[in-house]
């Protein structure tokens, strides 16, 4: 009875904590909004900022929830999966269930569903979504590779980009470039907030276990890999398609979302939530049942953190439908046609503090801090996110001004951020280019995406949305691959400055402080 209420009083203590947390991460987005309200470059009915603010209201409960669903469920789940497959020595059930796991879990995603139903038109739906799955399941399967067989992770890395861009290259050989932008998004949309926590903590247990003298970094890496496959499978897909991709703007009016009712809503997303969970919450069960065999405790924390995540997402989901998206759409449209150069600016700032709100990070954050023994601290690795966020947002609203190919930026990102990998601890390298799958969250697909495509309409027209507007997801995964390894290349010269500087004191003091021993 007294360990019952320990839980408990753990539970609320934690809550409490995870709920402030999410309010100072929503509050900046949500003060911008109100600001931008009463300048005369946005116009925004009270109306609908009493329903943004409900929606920021939802938003700070629903990532409150998440976060301790993530720390209760998805992450111990991920690990003891993890530690429990690999103690059994068993590598090939280790390497068939991942496999599985990243096919069932990738095809459960709602971001992919909204993806496939953009393409239908010159491509199949459920081919795609298997594809992507099939893709996803392969690339863990080869992150588990790397884990158990310490590979180094920039060498898979830099063969796996290069093949990208040369099926890309392919692409555009073959006259379909339009395709381009939405074959790297999907990079971005198939790491969800649901399956993010737990393959990190897949790539932790299986890593722990395994050891080595580089366990800690070995055991991230399973993001970026991840991220990769669906790049790779939708550009594949892209060359065997026929015909244009003609992308429809979806009716992004509060309005419509205020006809179908937030009951309708909050069912769509409990269903959307409910096939993404049931699928892991499925695989761990069987796997309790055959092989790990945790104590009564464990699991019913994890089924009560089960339920926390279950119901923060909806009400994150919800929160964004209702509130986020229509404003983040109707802001995009408005400042470009009032001044772009403003909206530039603003799409900097908006993407420094947007990523403060996405789910995962905060996940991603506390697992950086945990593994590297505070070496990396957590406002380290948000200063970064954030940079490279704003950066990201503020290009690719100056490439829809400007009119030109997303590859202009994603070839250098991509060769500097791979240069920087040969020049940092290999740490480093492998929490950035997971950070890049992290950060590109379903908060940036539901309000910067909506806010790019907007101004991409008012710009260039609704014919070129595709062409511009698509990619805002590929750049917030690309930029914080850059200022993360530019904070490790940082640490290093700090350190050798400070061995030469040591050095040249103790040249400067003279031989007298040399002590000689016979």
């Amino acid at each position: 009875m007294a360990k019952s209420s320990s839980i408990f009083s753990d539970l609320r203590k934690s809550l409490r904590e995870k709920l402030k947390e999410s309010l100072i991460s929503v509050l900046p987005v949500s003060a911008l909004v109100f600001i931008l309200s009463v300048t005369p470059w946005v116009d925004i009915s009270t109306k609908e900022l009493a329903f943004f603010s409900l929606s920021a209201f939802l938003l700070i409960v629903g990532i409150g929830l998440f976060n301790v669903g993530a720390d209760m469920a998805m992450t111990p789940m991920g690990q003891y999966i993890g530690e429990g497959l690999t103690k059994s020595k068993r590598l090939g059930i280790l390497l068939s269930v991942c496999l599985l796991m990243g096919v069932l879990i990738t095809i459960a995603e709602p971001d992919l569903s909204v993806l496939a139903e953009q393409v239908s038109a010159v491509m199949n739906g459920k081919l795609l979504i298997v594809t992507v799955g099939v893709g996803v399941g392969i690339f863990l399967l080869l992150a588990v590779v790397k884990i158990v067989f310490h590979i180094d992770l920039t060498t898979m890395l830099m063969f796996f980009y290069m093949l990208l861009f040369c099926v890309a290259a392919l692409l555009i050989d073959s006259g379909k470039g339009a395709f381009l932008p939405m074959s790297f998004d999907s990079g971005g949309v198939t790491t969800g907030p649901i399956t993010v926590p737990f393959i990190m903590a897949l790539g932790v247990g299986i890593a722990m276990t395994v050891g080595g003298r580089n366990a800690s970094e070995n055991s991230f890496g399973l993001i970026a890999l991840c991220s990769v496959g669906p790049i790779l499978a939708v550009l594949a897909l892209s060359l065997v398609a026929r015909g244009d991709l003609v992308f429809a703007i979806p009716d992004y009016s509060m309005e419509k979302v205020l006809e179908e009712g937030m009951g309708g809503l909050i069912v769509d997303k409990m269903q959307e939530v409910g096939v993404s969970l049931v699928l892991i919450v499925f695989f761990f069960f069987v796997l309790q049942f055959l092989i790990l065999k945790l104590p009564r405790t464990k699991i019913l924390q994890i089924v009560f953190g089960i339920v926390y995540t279950f119901i923060g997402l909806v009400l994150f989901l919800a929160a964004v439908s209702l509130g986020f998206m229509p404003i983040g759409f109707k802001i995009g449209s408005q400042m470009a046609a009032f001044n772009p150069v403003l909206l530039i600016v603003f799409a900097f700032i908006i993407g420094m503090v947007v990523v403060l709100a996405e789910p995962a990070v905060h996940v991603l954050n506390n697992q950086v801090a945990d593994i590297t023994g505070g070496e990396v601290s957590k406002r380290q690795m948000m200063l970064a996110l954030s940079i490279g966020v704003g950066v990201s947002i503020g290009l690719s609203v100056l490439r829809v001004h400007l009119g030109f190919s997303l590859l202009y930026y994603l070839i250098p990102g991509y060769l500097i951020s791979l240069g920087l990998s040969f020049f940092v601890p290999k740490l480093y390298t492998a929490i950035a280019f997971d950070s890049g799958g992290v950060a590109s969250g379903p908060l940036t697909s539901s309000f910067i995406l909506p806010m790019v495509i907007g101004a991409c309409a008012t710009m260039q027209g609704e014919s070129a949305v595709l062409d511009f507007a698509f990619g805002v997801v590929s750049m917030v995964a690309m930029t914080p691959l850059i200022t993360i390894q530019t904070l490790g290349f940082k640490s290093v010269l700090s350190v050798r400055m400070r061995d030469s500087e040591a050095m040249r004191r103790i040249l400067a003091s003279g031989d007298d402080q040399i002590i000689y021993f016979e």
